[in-house]
């Protein structure tokens, strides 16, 4: 399956006073390009919850750092399932800088790879990924 890209622009308040972005903010920004992931499949995880009564939680996050972002830089953040369970997936992501110039290739800032476990919202316990979400993932 292709990555997912969900473009992100840095602002003020993802960076330290240095203007870099602050390392645990790579984690927001990996959150929001696996929320978009699932919007783009059809899925809102609001909607998921109210008609299936379970959600996705991250249940484990890996990241490496590699070159600071930092304030205006435009990024792409990816996101591609590389595993798959009955109750979780596997997500290889990365933050990429866009280039200044066609013709120059992303400069890799940070990737990981994060697991998502889908959990009953009620009792927050670990429990099967319904076939409808999953048949998504195909």
């Amino acid at each position: 399956m292709a990555a997912f890209e969900f473009p992100i622009r840095v602002y003020w308040e993802d960076t330290d006073a240095g203007g870099i972005v602050f390392y645990a903010n790579y984690l927001r920004f990996f959150e929001r390009a696996r929320t978009e992931w699932l919007r783009a499949l059809g899925l809102s995880q609001h909607a998921l919850r109210e008609e299936t009564g379970g959600m996705f939680v991250v249940t484990a996050a890996q990241l490496q750092y590699h070159r600071p972002a930092r304030l205006d830089d435009e990024l792409l953040v990816t996101a591609a399932v590389i595993a798959q369970g009955r109750a979780s997936l596997t997500m290889a992501q990365q933050a990429l800088r866009k280039p200044a110039h066609a013709n120059e290739a992303p400069t890799l800032l940070c990737e990981g790879e994060v697991r998502i476990g889908w959990v009953d919202s009620a009792t927050l316990r670990p429990a099967r990924i319904p076939n409808a979400v999953l048949e998504r993932f195909a």
